[in-house]
C-alpha cells in the first residue's frame, strides 16, 4: 500500500522518532552531556569486593567479630623487613614498636597488633629477617580507601633499619581498583580507533561507520550515570565498569550495524530515505528489540545471586543493553533521515571497485557456505558438536577459590607482600579460620569445646578463646593452604562439633564454602529463568516450537570452549608467562555464572540476527532450504563482522593487568567468535537441514497465540497455508520434510535474492 505520492505509509514508531531528526538529535546531545555530569567519578564510589554472600554464616560472624573483636580481623599487614638483621634486634625492634604506636594513634585505625607485643610465631618470617604488623582499618569502602590514601605515604618505604611495605586484604582490593580504572582507560583508547578503522572497512563509507560508534558512546556514558545513581543505593562493584564498556561499544555496533545495513539495502532497492527508515525499522528495528530484551533477560539473570559483584553486572548490563537499544532505535533513524543517501559519503571502497553500487555478489559467498553445510547436513552436525564438546572438556576439572592478591600483576605491592607471607612465614597469618561462640559460658565448657575442635583432622593448632561478655572467639589454623580442599572441608567439620552455644565460622575458606553454596542453591533457578524467558521470546520472534529449544541448545553449546579454555588457561597456568598472569590454581567462584550470562546473552543476540532473517525470508517463500541460505547469506558476514568488533573490545578488557578482567575479556572474546564462526556458521544451518519443515511447526492454540502477540512484519508476503496452518507444499520438500535429494544447487534462487538486494 502506498500514498497519493507514491511513498508507504510510515508506521506510528517510525512517525514518532523521524517527526523532528534534528530536535531528537539535539535533546540526545543535551542527555548525554548531563550523563557525563552524572557519571563523572562513578569509580571512585565502587568497591572492589562483593564476592561473599551477605546473608551466610560467615557474613554474620565476621561482622560480629569486628565489632567485638577488632584485632581479630586484621585488614592491613605492614611488612617490616630488616634488611638482613634479625628481627629480635634492639634496633629493629624499637623502630618497629615506635611503627606500630603510631599507626595505633591514626584516625580510622584498631585493632593494632605485631610480633613485638605478642611474639606470636605466626607473625615472624621463619628466616627471622621479616616480620609483621597488623591492624584493621575501620569504615566501608570508601572509609577504609581514604584512611589507606592518607597511611600509605607516610608508612611505606624506609624508616631508620627497617624497610616497610603494605599488604593485607585493604591493600590489595584499593590496589586492584586503582589498576582496574587505568586499564579500563588504556581498553578505550585501544578498541575506540581500531574499532573505528573495522567499521570503515565493514561499511566502506566513513560516515556510516561513525555512526555505530556513536550510538556506543551514547549508551556507555548513560550507564556510567545510571550506576553513579545506584551508588547511591546500593554497593556496585567496580568490575562493572569493564562490563559497560565491552558491552555498550559491542551491542551498539551490532545494533547499529545491524539497522544501518539493512537501511542500506533499502535505499539500494530505489526507497526513498523515509520510506527506507520504515522499512528498516519494521524488520531490523524490530530485531534489534527482541535481541537487547533476550540479552537483558541473561544478564538480569544475575540478581538471583546475593553476591553484589554479580548484581552490579546485571545493573550495568541491563542498563547499557537497553540504552544501547534506545540510541539504535530512536536516535539513530533520526540520523539516517538527515543523512538520506549521504550515509554512504566518503566510501572508501570505490578506491577499490568500479561504479557506487554495492556488489551484486555480496555475501555469496556465505550463501554457497550455508549451502554445502545443508548438503553435507550430518557430517556438519556431529563433527562440530563434538569438536565443542571436546573443547569443554577442561572444565570438568575446575576448582572454585576465591579472588586474592594473585589477581594482581605480580610487581604490585599489596602481591609482592602477601607472596612473602605465603613462601616464608608459618601458618599462613590471615588464612586461619575464625569460631564465633555467642551465649554465657564457663570456662570449663570452653576449655572442653577447644579440645573438640583440636582433635579434628587437618588443624595444626587452636588459639584462643579471647572472651568479651558472652562473646568469644577461637582462630583455628588448619593444614595447608587457607582454601584449598582441606581446608574447606574442616569449615564443615567445626561447624558440626558440638558446643553448649551458639556458634559460626568464618575466614577466607568459610566465606568461600558459603559462597559456592548460595551460588550452587541459585543456579537452577538462574538458568531456568534464562531458559523459560529466552524460549518464550524466540518463539515469539519465530512462531516455532523447535527453534527456540535449538537456539537454547545451541547456544549453551557455543559456550563449551570458552569454559574449557578457562580452566585450561587461567587455572592450569598455561599461557599464563605469555599473557602475564600468575595462576592460584582455581577459579573465582562468581566468574563461570558471569561468564554465562554475558556470553549468552550475546549468543542470542546473534542468534535473533540470524533467524529473523530466516524467519523473514521463509514467510516470504514458504521454501525452508532457500531461507536458510538466505539467512545467511544476508547475515552471515555481519554477524561475523560484529563479532569480530565485539572480540576487539573484549580482548583490550582482557589486556588489564587484573586477572579476573583478564579471564572476563579473553573468555568472551572467544565465546563470541566460537559462535559467530562456528555455531551460526555451521552448526545452525545443518541442524535446520536436518529438522526440516518440522522446524517451522507449532501446535493450532500456540499458532493463534503467536499470530495475535507475535513478530510478524506486515509488508511481508505470506506463503498460501494449508488447513492446519503450515504453509503450502514447497517444491523443494513436496511431502512437507527434508529434501531426499541433500544436495541442493547453491545457485538456487540466487537471481531472486540478489534481485531483492
Amino acid at each position: 500500500m502506498t500514498d497519493v505520492n507514491g511513498t508507504p505509509p510510515q508506521g506510528g514508531w517510525t512517525r514518532f522518532v523521524t517527526a523532528r531528526p534534528r530536535l531528537s538529535l539535539l535533546v540526545a546531545l543535551l542527555l548525554t552531556a548531563l550523563a557525563v555530569v552524572a557519571g563523572s567519578g562513578v569509580a571512585d564510589r565502587m568497591g572492589s569486593g562483593g564476592w561473599e554472600d551477605p546473608d551466610a554464616q560467615s557474613t554474620y560472624a565476621t561482622k560480629a567479630l569486628e565489632r567485638e573483636f577488632p584485632a581479630s580481623q586484621p585488614n592491613l599487614l605492614l611488612l617490616v623487613d630488616s634488611g638482613g638483621a634479625s628481627v629480635d634486634d634492639p634496633s629493629v625492634a624499637a623502630e618497629a614498636k615506635r611503627l606500630a604506636a603510631r599507626l595505633a594513634d591514626e584516625r580510622g585505625v584498631t585493632g593494632v597488633g605485631s610480633y613485638w607485643q605478642s611474639g606470636a610465631a605466626t607473625l615472624k618470617a621463619r628466616d627471622g629477617h621479616q616480620a609483621l604488623i597488623a591492624a584493621r582499618l575501620t569504615g566501608d569502602e570508601t572509609a577504609v580507601g581514604e584512611t589507606l590514601d592518607r597511611l600509605a605515604p607516610s608508612f611505606r618505604g624506609t624508616h631508620g633499619p627497617v624497610e616497610v611495605e603494605i599488604g593485607g586484604p585493604v591493600a590489595v582490593r584499593h590496589e586492584m581498583q586503582s589498576i582496574i580504572q587505568e586499564d579500563l582507560t588504556r581498553a578505550e583508547l585501544i578498541a575506540l580507533p581500531v574499532t573505528l578503522v573495522l567499521l570503515v572497512m565493514v561499511f566502506g563509507s566513513a560516515v556510516a561507520a561513525l555512526l555505530p560508534l556513536g550510538v556506543g558512546i551514547v549508551a556507555i556514558l548513560g550507564t556510567n550515570a545510571v550506576l553513579r545513581g545506584l551508588t547511591e543505593l546500593t554497593d556496585v562493584s567496580v568490575f562493572a565498569m569493564n562490563l559497560t564498556t565491552a558491552l555498550g561499544l559491542g551491542l551498539a555496533i551490532d545494533y547499529a550495524l545491524f539497522i544501518v545495513r539493512r537501511y542500506r539495502e533499502e535505499l539500494a532497492t530505489g526507497a526513498e530515505p523515509l520510506a527506507a527508515v520504515g522499512a528498516t525499522l519494521r524488520t531490523a528495528g524490530r530485531t534489534v528489540l527482541f535481541s537487547a530484551l533476550t540479552v537483558a533477560v541473561s544478564l538480569a539473570a544475575m540478581l538471583l545471586f546475593p553476591q553484589y559483584f554479580l548484581r552490579s553486572f546485571a545493573y550495568a548490563g541491563i542498563a547499557v543493553v537497553l540504552l544501547a537499544a534506545a540510541a539504535a532505535l530512536i536516535l539513530l533513524p533520526a540520523a539516517l533521515v538527515l543523512l538520506g543517501h549521504r550515509v554512504n559519503a566518503l566510501d572508501l571502497r570505490r578506491l577499490f571497485r568500479r561504479g557506487a553500487a554495492e556488489p551484486s555478489g555480496e555475501g555469496a559467498g556465505w550463501g554457497r557456505l550455508a549451502a554445502l553445510v545443508m548438503r553435507r547436513a550430518p557430517v556438519f552436525a556431529v563433527a562440530t558438536a563434538v569438536g565443542l564438546v571436546v573443547l569443554g572438556l577442561p572444565f570438568l576439572g575446575v576448582k572454585f577459590g576465591t579472588a586474592d592478591d594473585r589477581q594482581l600483576p605480580s610487581s604490585a605491592e599489596s602481591h609482592v607482600v602477601q607472596q612473602h607471607i605465603r613462601d616464608g612465614f608459618p601458618g599462613s597469618p590471615g588464612g586461619g579460620l575464625e569460631v564465633l561462640a555467642e551465649g554465657r559460658a564457663s570456662a570449663a565448657q570452653y576449655v572442653a569445646y577447644k579440645e573438640r575442635i583440636a582433635a579434628l583432622p587437618e588443624v595444626t593448632r587452636v588459639e584462643g578463646p579471647l572472651v568479651n561478655g558472652d562473646s568469644a572467639y577461637f582462630t583455628v589454623l588448619p593444614e595447608g593452604e587457607a582454601v584449598d580442599e582441606p581446608a574447606q572441608r574442616l569449615v564443615d567439620d567445626l561447624r558440626a562439633v558440638d558446643a553448649p552455644f551458639d556458634t559460626k565460622v568464618t575466614g577466607t575458606a568459610a566465606v568461600l564454602v558459603d559462597s559456592k553454596q548460595a551460588i550452587a542453591d541459585r543456579l537452577p533457578w538462574a538458568a531456568g529463568f534464562i531458559a523459560v524467558v529466552t524460549l518464550f521470546l524466540v518463539f515469539l520472534l519465530t512462531g516455532s516450537v523447535l527453534i527456540p529449544v535449538q537456539a537454547v541448545l545451541l547456544n549453551a553449546l557455543s559456550l563449551t570452549a570458552m569454559f574449557g579454555a578457562v580452566v585450561w588457561v587461567f587455572q592450569d597456568g598455561h599461557l599464563s608467562g605469555l599473557l602475564g598472569f600468575t595462576s592460584p590454581g582455581s577459579i573465582e567462584t562468581t566468574l563461570p555464572v558471569l561468564m554465562f550470562c554475558v556470553a549468552f546473552g550475546l549468543s542470542m543476540d546473534y542468534g535473533v540476527f540470524l533467524l529473523s532473517r530466516i524467519k523473514e525470508e521463509y514467510d516470504r517463500t514458504g521454501r525452508h532450504q532457500e531461507a536458510v541460505r538466505f539467512g545467511l547469506q544476508r547475515t552471515g558476514g555481519l554477524i561475523t563482522a560484529a563479532a569480530v568488533i565485539l572480540a576487539v573490545v573484549m580482548v583490550a578488557i582482557g589486556t588489564s593487568r587484573v586477572t579476573n578482567t583478564k579471564m572476563l575479556g579473553l573468555g568472551i572474546a572467544l565465546a563470541v567468535l566460537m559462535d559467530a564462526m562456528v555455531v551460526r556458521s555451521l552448526l545452525v544451518p545443518a541442524v535446520m537441514r536436518l529438522t526440516g519443515r518440522a522446524t517451522w511447526w507449532a501446535p493450532a492454540p500456540l499458532r493463534r497465540f503467536h499470530e495475535r502477540f507475535g513478530l510478524s512484519e506486515e509488508d511481508t508476503a505470506r506463503p498460501a497455508t494449508t488447513t492446519d496452518g503450515r504453509p503450502d507444499l514447497d517444491p523443494d520438500d513436496p511431502d512437507g520434510h527434508p529434501d531426499p535429494d541433500p544436495d541442493p544447487d547453491p545457485d538456487l534462487g540466487r537471481d531472486k535474492v540478489e534481485a531483492r538486494g
